[in-house]
């Protein structure tokens, strides 16, 4: 998603479409992509869907709109209604992203994004922004279970739906409750880092030496993602630039960080933290 909100139709799609030329030149086919589509109206939802399925995008990520969040935080009827239809009209697989940090604080509850799994067999997922771990236990014992799989099987057959965290801090703790994985902005610094997070947490489930090691991992890259989410987007792109020489500034109105704020956040122990542990696992910083 990062800054979709900001961006209109026609860029949006020539993002997609640049994206997809460039995963393809570099022979990386199979990589999906999943493109942000939530906006104010069930309508414009579903036209950016459409845009972003004829672009190359293989998944929709869908939020609902904050902007009536007065209305629809607490009325279950209009939220479940909405992912049903965009899912139902999507030409491509639908996951839910429940952030309520970027809906006006409508949070979705583990009863209604079941329901919608249950459901809706074109939504292939959630995001879960809501940094509730509860909910992701919850949500992953009702879509691991094999009835679930016999008696809801998706629309698209490799396709099926997915519980993703949407923070690095609960990679581990997700991985040992049936999660699935993450999406996460702290990726965008640190990728062989929450990677490396990913593949251990899965690993030490297996083979409980392991386990002490994923703990580590995961205590550095929980720090680092609790004090540089506090940043936000901003944050992040600052930080992108100092790293990999691109990031910039964000689109107005969002303003830019200040340069104290900005080294302030790069000396942190724990971005510091972070950053050495990108070069031990072979990152280039």
């Amino acid at each position: 998603m990062g800054e979709a909100i900001h961006l209109s139709h026609t860029e949006r799609a020539a993002l997609i479409r640049a994206a997809r030329k460039a995963l393809d030149l570099a022979n990386l086919t199979a990589v999906p992509i999943i493109a942000g589509t939530g906006a104010g109206s069930t309508r414009e939802t579903l036209d950016l869907t459409e845009q972003a399925a004829a672009s190359g995008a293989d998944y929709v990520l869908v939020i609902a709109s904050g902007y009536f969040s007065g209305i629809l935080a607490n009325n279950k009827t209009a939220l479940r209604n909405f992912w049903k239809e965009v899912s139902e009209k999507s030409p491509i697989p639908v996951m839910i992203y429940n952030y309520p940090g970027a809906s006006g604080g409508i949070d979705l509850d583990s009863d209604l994004i079941t329901e919608l799994a249950s459901d809706c067999p074109n939504i292939c997922g959630v995001k879960l922004t809501c940094g509730n771990v509860g909910k992701l236990t919850r949500i992953s014992s009702h879509v691991s279970s094999s009835e679930f799989q016999s008696v809801y099987p998706r629309k698209n057959a490799l396709a099926p739906f997915l519980v993703l965290g949407g923070y690095s801090d609960f990679i581990l703790s997700s991985a040992f409750a049936n999660g699935h994985g993450a999406i996460t902005g702290l990726a965008n610094i640190a990728p062989r880092s929450v990677c490396q997070l990913f593949k251990l947490s899965e690993d030490a489930k297996r083979d409980p030496n392991i386990l002490s090691e994923a703990q580590r991992i995961q205590g550095i890259v929980a720090r680092a993602d609790y004090t540089i989410a506090k940043a936000s987007v901003v944050g992040t792109k600052a930080l992108l630039e100092k790293l990999h020489g691109y990031g910039g500034v964000p689109r107005k109105p969002l303003p830019p960080m200040p340069t104290p704020e900005v080294e302030a956040l790069w000396e942190h122990p724990h971005t510091q933290a972070l950053v050495q542990l990108e070069k031990e696992v072979g990152g280039n910083v």
